[in-house]
Protein backbone atom coordinates (compact mmCIF):
# COMPACT_ATOMS: atom_id res chain seq x y z
CA UNK A 1 0.00 0.00 0.00
CA UNK A 2 1.45 3.28 -1.13
CA UNK A 3 1.39 6.50 1.31
CA UNK A 4 -1.10 7.54 -1.08
CA UNK A 5 -3.79 4.97 -0.27
CA UNK A 6 -2.88 4.89 3.43
CA UNK A 7 -3.73 8.33 4.02
CA UNK A 8 -6.73 7.44 1.97
CA UNK A 9 -7.86 5.08 4.07
CA UNK A 10 -7.05 6.91 7.02
CA UNK A 11 -8.51 10.11 6.06
CA UNK A 12 -11.96 10.11 8.07
CA UNK A 13 -10.27 9.16 11.12
CA UNK A 14 -7.61 11.30 10.92
CA UNK A 15 -9.97 14.01 10.43
CA UNK A 16 -12.20 13.17 12.92
CA UNK A 17 -9.61 12.87 15.58
CA UNK A 18 -8.28 16.75 14.59
CA UNK A 19 -11.92 17.87 15.26
CA UNK A 20 -11.75 16.31 18.79
CA UNK A 21 -8.10 18.49 19.06
CA UNK A 22 -10.08 21.53 17.93
CA UNK A 23 -12.78 20.83 20.25
CA UNK A 24 -10.90 21.83 23.18
CA UNK A 25 -10.95 25.58 23.40
CA UNK A 26 -6.91 25.72 24.27
CA UNK A 27 -6.66 29.53 24.56
CA UNK A 28 -3.66 30.90 26.28
CA UNK A 29 -4.53 34.22 26.62
CA UNK A 30 -7.15 33.76 28.94
CA UNK A 31 -6.84 32.48 32.44
CA UNK A 32 -10.28 31.09 32.33
CA UNK A 33 -9.32 28.34 30.36
CA UNK A 34 -6.33 27.13 31.91
CA UNK A 35 -8.24 23.79 32.31
CA UNK A 36 -9.14 23.43 28.38
CA UNK A 37 -5.23 24.41 28.00
CA UNK A 38 -4.43 20.80 30.12
CA UNK A 39 -6.84 18.93 28.44
CA UNK A 40 -5.50 20.05 24.72
CA UNK A 41 -1.92 18.89 26.05
CA UNK A 42 -2.94 15.80 27.43
CA UNK A 43 -4.85 14.87 24.23
CA UNK A 44 -2.10 15.59 22.57
CA UNK A 45 0.44 13.35 25.05
CA UNK A 46 -2.08 10.30 24.16
CA UNK A 47 -2.17 11.13 20.46
CA UNK A 48 1.65 11.17 20.45
CA UNK A 49 1.72 7.85 22.05
CA UNK A 50 -0.56 6.10 20.24
CA UNK A 51 1.59 7.33 16.92
CA UNK A 52 4.42 4.96 18.41
CA UNK A 53 6.35 8.29 20.31
CA UNK A 54 8.52 7.09 23.06
CA UNK A 55 8.89 9.58 26.12
CA UNK A 56 5.83 11.27 26.41
CA UNK A 57 6.09 13.73 29.31
CA UNK A 58 3.74 16.69 29.71
CA UNK A 59 6.16 19.21 31.24
CA UNK A 60 4.77 21.59 33.94
CA UNK A 61 6.23 25.54 33.72
CA UNK A 62 5.32 28.51 35.68
CA UNK A 63 2.77 29.20 32.44
CA UNK A 64 1.10 26.35 30.37
CA UNK A 65 2.64 23.21 29.89
CA UNK A 66 5.09 21.87 27.30
CA UNK A 67 4.67 18.66 25.46
CA UNK A 68 7.67 16.50 25.03
CA UNK A 69 8.04 13.14 22.76
CA UNK A 70 10.97 11.63 20.79
CA UNK A 71 11.59 8.16 19.15
CA UNK A 72 15.75 8.10 18.66
CA UNK A 73 16.64 4.40 17.14
CA UNK A 74 18.49 5.49 14.03
CA UNK A 75 21.99 5.91 14.92
CA UNK A 76 24.26 7.62 12.82
CA UNK A 77 20.87 9.38 10.86
CA UNK A 78 19.95 12.80 11.46
CA UNK A 79 17.61 14.34 14.73
CA UNK A 80 15.01 16.58 13.62
CA UNK A 81 13.17 18.66 16.26
CA UNK A 82 9.38 19.13 15.01
CA UNK A 83 7.92 22.48 17.17
CA UNK A 84 4.63 23.61 17.12
CA UNK A 85 1.74 24.96 19.49
CA UNK A 86 -1.34 23.67 20.71
CA UNK A 87 -2.69 26.94 22.22
CA UNK A 88 -4.72 29.47 19.90
CA UNK A 89 -6.14 33.13 19.72
CA UNK A 90 -9.27 34.12 21.29
CA UNK A 91 -12.49 33.89 19.15
CA UNK A 92 -13.95 37.31 19.42
CA UNK A 93 -15.76 38.73 17.58
CA UNK A 94 -17.96 35.98 17.74
CA UNK A 95 -20.97 36.55 16.63
CA UNK A 96 -18.80 36.94 13.23
CA UNK A 97 -18.06 33.58 12.99
CA UNK A 98 -20.43 31.44 10.36
CA UNK A 99 -20.15 28.27 12.33
CA UNK A 100 -18.93 28.17 16.42
CA UNK A 101 -15.12 28.44 16.82
CA UNK A 102 -15.14 25.09 18.73
CA UNK A 103 -17.38 23.41 17.00
CA UNK A 104 -15.48 22.39 14.12
CA UNK A 105 -17.50 21.72 10.47
CA UNK A 106 -16.12 20.93 7.32
CA UNK A 107 -17.54 23.17 4.26
CA UNK A 108 -16.67 23.41 0.58
CA UNK A 109 -13.42 21.31 0.98
CA UNK A 110 -12.01 23.41 4.43
CA UNK A 111 -11.94 22.42 8.38
CA UNK A 112 -13.24 25.62 9.73
CA UNK A 113 -12.28 26.03 13.25
CA UNK A 114 -10.19 28.12 16.01
CA UNK A 115 -6.48 26.86 15.53
CA UNK A 116 -7.38 24.98 12.32
CA UNK A 117 -4.57 26.35 10.40
CA UNK A 118 -2.63 28.41 13.32
CA UNK A 119 -1.63 25.38 14.89
CA UNK A 120 -3.07 22.72 15.44
CA UNK A 121 -3.82 21.29 12.17
CA UNK A 122 -0.35 22.16 11.17
CA UNK A 123 1.08 20.00 13.89
CA UNK A 124 -1.15 17.53 13.50
CA UNK A 125 0.38 16.53 10.13
CA UNK A 126 3.93 15.64 11.43
CA UNK A 127 1.94 13.06 14.31
CA UNK A 128 0.42 11.61 11.45
CA UNK A 129 3.25 11.41 9.15
CA UNK A 130 5.28 10.09 11.68
CA UNK A 131 3.09 7.03 12.56
CA UNK A 132 2.71 6.38 8.80
CA UNK A 133 5.80 5.77 8.73
CA UNK A 134 5.98 3.36 12.09
CA UNK A 135 3.19 1.51 10.70
CA UNK A 136 3.82 1.14 7.40
CA UNK A 137 7.91 0.53 7.59
CA UNK A 138 7.98 -0.67 11.50
CA UNK A 139 10.87 1.80 11.86
CA UNK A 140 12.22 5.98 11.42
CA UNK A 141 14.63 6.89 9.15
CA UNK A 142 15.86 9.25 11.40
CA UNK A 143 15.94 10.61 14.72
CA UNK A 144 12.90 12.76 16.03
CA UNK A 145 11.65 14.68 19.00
CA UNK A 146 8.46 16.56 18.99
CA UNK A 147 8.42 19.80 21.62
CA UNK A 148 5.10 21.16 21.28
CA UNK A 149 4.40 24.80 23.65
CA UNK A 150 0.99 26.03 24.76
CA UNK A 151 2.00 29.49 24.80
CA UNK A 152 3.12 30.98 21.36
CA UNK A 153 0.28 33.19 21.38
CA UNK A 154 1.46 35.13 24.33
CA UNK A 155 5.33 34.85 23.61
CA UNK A 156 6.75 31.12 24.28
CA UNK A 157 7.70 32.95 28.00
CA UNK A 158 8.17 29.45 29.30
CA UNK A 159 9.42 27.85 26.42
CA UNK A 160 12.01 30.67 26.13
CA UNK A 161 13.49 29.64 30.29
CA UNK A 162 13.26 26.00 29.16
CA UNK A 163 15.68 26.69 26.33
CA UNK A 164 17.97 27.97 28.40
CA UNK A 165 17.82 25.55 31.11
CA UNK A 166 17.42 22.41 29.27
CA UNK A 167 18.38 22.51 25.64
CA UNK A 168 20.29 19.62 25.65
CA UNK A 169 17.33 17.69 25.50
CA UNK A 170 15.48 19.56 22.50
CA UNK A 171 19.20 19.11 20.64
CA UNK A 172 19.29 18.53 17.11
CA UNK A 173 20.17 18.17 13.36
CA UNK A 174 17.63 21.31 12.41
CA UNK A 175 13.97 22.06 13.32
CA UNK A 176 11.09 21.80 11.97
CA UNK A 177 8.39 23.90 12.25
CA UNK A 178 4.71 23.97 10.14
CA UNK A 179 3.24 27.87 11.37
CA UNK A 180 3.78 29.23 7.69
CA UNK A 181 2.25 29.34 4.64
CA UNK A 182 1.92 28.63 1.10
CA UNK A 183 2.47 31.55 -1.73
CA UNK A 184 -1.46 31.08 -2.61
CA UNK A 185 -2.91 27.70 -3.40
CA UNK A 186 -0.40 25.37 -5.85
CA UNK A 187 2.32 27.44 -5.02
CA UNK A 188 4.78 26.10 -1.51
CA UNK A 189 7.12 28.30 -0.17
CA UNK A 190 9.67 28.12 2.39
CA UNK A 191 10.34 30.93 4.41
CA UNK A 192 13.83 32.03 4.85
CA UNK A 193 13.17 34.83 7.11
CA UNK A 194 11.08 36.59 9.83
CA UNK A 195 11.08 40.26 10.72
CA UNK A 196 12.18 41.09 14.22
CA UNK A 197 10.06 43.24 16.05
CA UNK A 198 10.14 45.93 18.99
CA UNK A 199 7.91 48.37 20.92
CA UNK A 200 7.41 51.89 22.63
CA UNK A 201 4.46 53.72 23.95
CA UNK A 202 4.48 57.70 23.85
CA UNK A 203 2.84 60.16 25.71
CA UNK A 204 3.54 63.40 25.68
CA UNK A 205 2.53 66.13 28.50
CA UNK A 206 2.07 69.95 28.54
CA UNK A 207 -0.29 71.94 30.86
CA UNK A 208 -1.49 70.30 34.34
CA UNK A 209 -4.92 70.83 33.19
CA UNK A 210 -6.70 70.39 29.93
CA UNK A 211 -7.65 74.13 28.81
CA UNK A 212 -10.65 75.94 27.00
CA UNK A 213 -9.56 76.50 23.80
CA UNK A 214 -11.16 80.05 23.88
CA UNK A 215 -8.91 81.16 26.85
CA UNK A 216 -6.00 79.36 26.23
CA UNK A 217 -5.73 78.88 22.39
CA UNK A 218 -3.40 80.35 20.51
CA UNK A 219 -1.37 80.33 23.39
CA UNK A 220 0.44 77.85 25.27
CA UNK A 221 1.37 74.26 23.51
CA UNK A 222 -0.92 71.91 22.97
CA UNK A 223 -0.30 68.00 23.61
CA UNK A 224 -2.17 66.65 20.37
CA UNK A 225 -0.61 69.11 18.41
CA UNK A 226 3.14 68.40 19.44
CA UNK A 227 2.03 64.68 19.24
CA UNK A 228 1.19 64.82 15.69
CA UNK A 229 4.21 67.21 14.67
CA UNK A 230 6.38 64.69 16.52
CA UNK A 231 5.11 61.72 14.70
CA UNK A 232 5.61 62.63 11.23
CA UNK A 233 9.49 63.63 11.93
CA UNK A 234 9.61 59.74 11.86
CA UNK A 235 9.27 59.04 8.04
CA UNK A 236 10.29 60.92 5.02
CA UNK A 237 8.24 61.71 2.00
CA UNK A 238 9.82 58.48 0.15
CA UNK A 239 8.65 56.06 2.76
CA UNK A 240 11.35 55.74 4.68
CA UNK A 241 12.21 55.60 8.49
CA UNK A 242 14.26 58.92 8.90
CA UNK A 243 15.70 57.98 12.78
CA UNK A 244 19.55 58.26 12.27
CA UNK A 245 21.42 54.81 12.17
CA UNK A 246 17.42 52.95 11.79
CA UNK A 247 19.13 51.56 8.48
CA UNK A 248 22.54 51.27 9.82
CA UNK A 249 22.81 47.10 10.26
CA UNK A 250 20.24 46.56 7.01
CA UNK A 251 21.96 44.50 4.49
CA UNK A 252 20.71 45.29 0.40
CA UNK A 253 19.15 42.54 -0.94
CA UNK A 254 20.80 39.77 -3.00
CA UNK A 255 19.88 39.53 -6.89
CA UNK A 256 19.32 35.50 -5.54
CA UNK A 257 16.77 37.00 -3.09
CA UNK A 258 15.20 39.51 -5.40
CA UNK A 259 15.16 36.81 -7.61
CA UNK A 260 13.18 34.32 -5.37
CA UNK A 261 10.88 37.39 -5.04
CA UNK A 262 10.23 38.15 -8.19
CA UNK A 263 9.13 34.29 -9.04
CA UNK A 264 6.08 34.84 -6.89
CA UNK A 265 4.90 37.12 -9.65
CA UNK A 266 2.83 38.76 -6.97
CA UNK A 267 -0.19 41.23 -8.22
CA UNK A 268 0.09 44.43 -6.63
CA UNK A 269 -2.78 45.67 -8.80
CA UNK A 270 -5.16 42.60 -7.46
CA UNK A 271 -4.05 44.15 -3.54
CA UNK A 272 -4.65 47.20 -3.95
CA UNK A 273 -8.48 46.42 -4.92
CA UNK A 274 -9.06 43.62 -2.79
CA UNK A 275 -7.84 46.36 -0.02
CA UNK A 276 -10.14 48.79 -1.52
CA UNK A 277 -6.95 51.59 -1.67
CA UNK A 278 -6.30 53.32 -4.37
CA UNK A 279 -2.62 52.73 -4.33
CA UNK A 280 -0.10 50.79 -2.61
CA UNK A 281 2.27 52.94 0.06
CA UNK A 282 5.68 52.09 0.93
CA UNK A 283 9.23 52.57 1.13
CA UNK A 284 10.38 53.89 -2.53
CA UNK A 285 11.86 51.29 -4.53
CA UNK A 286 11.32 48.00 -3.68
CA UNK A 287 8.39 45.91 -4.55
CA UNK A 288 5.35 45.10 -2.13
CA UNK A 289 6.81 41.53 -1.24
CA UNK A 290 10.26 43.36 -0.39
CA UNK A 291 8.99 45.59 1.72
CA UNK A 292 6.67 43.20 4.01
CA UNK A 293 9.52 40.64 3.74
CA UNK A 294 12.88 42.00 3.73
CA UNK A 295 12.71 45.68 4.72
CA UNK A 296 12.12 47.29 8.30
CA UNK A 297 8.93 49.13 9.35
CA UNK A 298 8.45 51.61 11.97
CA UNK A 299 4.69 51.98 12.16
CA UNK A 300 1.92 53.88 14.29
CA UNK A 301 -0.69 50.84 16.06
CA UNK A 302 -2.59 53.82 17.89
CA UNK A 303 -2.56 57.21 18.21
CA UNK A 304 -5.59 58.97 20.96
CA UNK A 305 -5.70 62.06 23.14
CA UNK A 306 -8.41 64.70 23.94
CA UNK A 307 -12.03 64.65 23.21
CA UNK A 308 -13.25 61.27 21.95
CA UNK A 309 -17.51 61.82 22.31
CA UNK A 310 -20.02 62.91 20.37
CA UNK A 311 -20.02 66.20 19.12
CA UNK A 312 -17.59 69.04 19.79
CA UNK A 313 -15.76 69.80 23.24
CA UNK A 314 -13.76 73.01 22.89
CA UNK A 315 -10.68 71.75 24.72
CA UNK A 316 -6.74 72.31 24.90
CA UNK A 317 -5.85 68.42 25.89
CA UNK A 318 -3.11 67.99 28.74
CA UNK A 319 -2.10 64.42 27.50
CA UNK A 320 -1.69 62.49 23.99
CA UNK A 321 -0.72 58.79 23.45
CA UNK A 322 1.02 56.67 20.48
CA UNK A 323 1.71 53.06 20.24
CA UNK A 324 4.43 52.08 17.80
CA UNK A 325 5.68 49.03 16.90
CA UNK A 326 9.16 48.39 14.04
CA UNK A 327 9.27 45.18 12.36
CA UNK A 328 12.48 44.73 11.79
CA UNK A 329 15.12 42.23 9.77
CA UNK A 330 18.31 40.61 10.41
CA UNK A 331 21.59 42.25 11.87
CA UNK A 332 18.99 45.29 13.01
CA UNK A 333 19.35 44.51 17.52
CA UNK A 334 15.98 45.32 18.83
CA UNK A 335 17.30 47.30 21.60
CA UNK A 336 19.32 49.52 19.68
CA UNK A 337 16.84 50.41 17.07
CA UNK A 338 14.21 51.38 20.05
CA UNK A 339 17.47 53.68 22.20
CA UNK A 340 18.17 54.92 18.50
CA UNK A 341 13.99 56.03 18.47
CA UNK A 342 14.09 57.14 22.08
CA UNK A 343 16.79 59.80 20.68
CA UNK A 344 15.17 60.95 17.59
CA UNK A 345 11.74 61.46 19.81
CA UNK A 346 13.58 63.68 22.74
CA UNK A 347 15.44 65.70 20.10
CA UNK A 348 12.24 66.53 18.09
CA UNK A 349 9.96 67.08 20.93
CA UNK A 350 7.83 70.41 20.28
CA UNK A 351 9.04 73.48 23.01
CA UNK A 352 6.76 73.36 26.13
CA UNK A 353 6.30 69.33 25.68
CA UNK A 354 7.20 66.81 27.94
CA UNK A 355 7.67 63.16 26.96
CA UNK A 356 7.17 60.10 28.39
CA UNK A 357 8.40 57.13 26.94
CA UNK A 358 8.32 53.16 27.64
CA UNK A 359 10.11 50.85 25.93
CA UNK A 360 8.32 47.05 25.33
CA UNK A 361 8.80 44.16 23.79
CA UNK A 362 11.91 43.02 22.00
CA UNK A 363 12.57 39.93 19.39
CA UNK A 364 15.39 39.63 16.72
CA UNK A 365 14.65 38.85 13.49
CA UNK A 366 15.32 35.08 11.63
CA UNK A 367 17.53 34.77 8.38
CA UNK A 368 18.63 31.88 7.00
CA UNK A 369 20.79 30.96 3.69
CA UNK A 370 18.22 29.01 1.43
CA UNK A 371 21.14 26.93 -0.06
CA UNK A 372 21.59 24.77 2.98
CA UNK A 373 20.97 21.16 2.19
CA UNK A 374 17.67 20.68 4.92
CA UNK A 375 15.88 23.42 3.19
CA UNK A 376 17.11 22.01 -0.67
CA UNK A 377 15.69 18.56 0.90
CA UNK A 378 12.43 20.41 2.18
CA UNK A 379 11.69 22.08 -1.44
CA UNK A 380 12.47 18.86 -3.14
CA UNK A 381 9.51 17.40 -0.65
CA UNK A 382 7.02 19.50 -2.08
CA UNK A 383 8.33 19.19 -5.25
CA UNK A 384 7.47 15.55 -5.28
CA UNK A 385 3.80 16.16 -3.85
CA UNK A 386 2.91 19.61 -5.21
CA UNK A 387 4.65 19.16 -8.40
CA UNK A 388 6.15 22.26 -8.35
CA UNK A 389 9.48 23.27 -6.31
CA UNK A 390 8.94 25.41 -3.25
CA UNK A 391 9.96 29.10 -3.35
CA UNK A 392 12.17 30.22 -0.77
CA UNK A 393 10.42 33.58 0.31
CA UNK A 394 10.70 36.13 3.65
CA UNK A 395 7.55 36.62 5.48
CA UNK A 396 6.80 39.80 7.09
CA UNK A 397 5.65 38.34 10.63
CA UNK A 398 7.50 37.65 13.64
CA UNK A 399 7.36 33.89 15.33
CA UNK A 400 10.30 35.12 17.80
CA UNK A 401 10.78 31.61 19.19
CA UNK A 402 12.52 30.70 16.02
CA UNK A 403 14.80 32.76 16.14
CA UNK A 404 16.18 31.86 19.37
CA UNK A 405 15.90 27.74 18.44
CA UNK A 406 18.31 28.65 15.47
CA UNK A 407 20.66 30.63 17.84
CA UNK A 408 20.26 28.38 20.97
CA UNK A 409 20.63 25.28 19.58
CA UNK A 410 22.99 25.98 16.91
CA UNK A 411 20.60 24.18 14.08
CA UNK A 412 18.71 25.21 11.38
CA UNK A 413 14.93 25.88 11.23
CA UNK A 414 12.69 24.79 8.41
CA UNK A 415 10.14 26.47 8.13
CA UNK A 416 7.99 24.56 5.83
CA UNK A 417 4.03 25.55 6.37
CA UNK A 418 0.70 24.37 4.74
CA UNK A 419 -1.52 26.80 5.59
CA UNK A 420 -2.95 29.75 3.06
CA UNK A 421 -2.67 33.24 3.39
CA UNK A 422 -6.43 33.86 3.40
CA UNK A 423 -7.03 31.08 5.81
CA UNK A 424 -8.09 33.66 8.16
CA UNK A 425 -5.64 32.95 11.49
CA UNK A 426 -6.55 35.16 14.22
CA UNK A 427 -9.92 36.71 13.00
CA UNK A 428 -13.64 34.74 12.72
CA UNK A 429 -13.96 31.87 10.29
CA UNK A 430 -10.20 30.56 10.44
CA UNK A 431 -10.11 27.16 8.47
CA UNK A 432 -7.64 24.77 7.17
CA UNK A 433 -8.09 23.95 3.22
CA UNK A 434 -7.75 20.07 3.40
CA UNK A 435 -6.38 20.08 -0.14
CA UNK A 436 -3.12 21.21 2.20
CA UNK A 437 -4.04 18.42 4.95
CA UNK A 438 -3.73 15.85 2.19
CA UNK A 439 -0.48 17.01 0.74
CA UNK A 440 1.06 17.98 3.74
CA UNK A 441 0.98 14.34 4.81
CA UNK A 442 2.78 13.35 2.44
CA UNK A 443 5.15 15.97 1.70
CA UNK A 444 6.01 15.66 5.58
CA UNK A 445 6.41 12.00 4.78
CA UNK A 446 8.89 12.92 1.70
CA UNK A 447 11.12 15.41 3.92
CA UNK A 448 11.71 12.76 6.72
CA UNK A 449 12.23 9.87 4.67
CA UNK A 450 14.98 11.83 2.41
CA UNK A 451 17.04 13.55 4.86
Amino acid sequence: MSYTEYFEKAREQQLGELQEWLSIPSISALSEHKKDINQAAEWLAAKLTAAGLENVEIIPTKGHPLVYADHLHAPGKPTILVYGHYDVQPVDPLHLWETPPFEPSIRDGKLYARGATDDKGQVFLHIKAVEAILKKEGKLPLNIKFCIEGEEEVSSPSLLEFLHTGAERLAADAVLVSDTSLIEKGKPAICTGLRGLCSLEVAIHTANTDLHSGSFGGGVPNALHALVSLLATLHDDKGRVSVEGFYDDVAPLSAEMKAEFAKQGFNESKLQQDLGLDSLYGEEGFSFVERVGARPTLELNGVYGGFQGEGTKTVIPKEAHAKITCRLVANQNPQDILDKIERHLRAHVQAGATLDIQQGEKANAFNIDPSHAFLQAAADAFEKVYGVRALFTKDGGSIPIVETFSRVLSAPVVLMGFGLPDENLHAPNEHFNLENFDKGLLTIVEFLKSV
